[in-house]
């Protein structure tokens, strides 16, 4: 873990706003699963991903800009934070999760380990 992730770790940990919860669509096929979150306003330097144990935390700060001209007369999101945890499952490997952030969209495929693909048993003539 770097320094750049603690310091973002006792941050957030100050902060008293709770952490914003981006909407997650999960889909699963034989390979793994993909798991796509919408972070708008995200960047993928600031992006912290993590696995410790069997929970994989995705937490990112974000602001999102306003014009210097114009006053906001109600807001809901200004800046904050996005922080969202998942329990993973032991059929996954997490020593080898694909993460691509592209256009405040993260999304993260996380493969089924060899021996929990389904496989076909191919049956021979006697």
């Amino acid at each position: 873990m770097s320094t750049q992730d603690l310091a973002r770790r006792d941050e957030a940990a100050t902060d008293p706003t709770p952490p914003l919860v981006p909407l997650v669509d999960v889909t699963e096929d034989d390979a793994g699963i993909t798991l796509v979150a919408d972070l708008p306003g995200a960047s993928r330097e600031s992006l912290s991903i993590g696995v410790d144990g069997d929970t994989l935390t995705i937490e990112a700060p974000v602001a999102l800009g306003e014009l210097q001209s114009l006053q906001a007369v109600y807001a809901e999101v200004r800046s904050g934070r996005y922080r969202r945890s998942f329990t993973l499952s032991r059929e996954l490997d997490s020593g080898h999760i694909d993460a691509t952030l592209k256009d405040g969209v993260l999304t993260l495929r996380l493969p089924k380990l060899e021996q929990a693909r389904p496989r076909r048993i191919e049956v021979r003539a006697a």
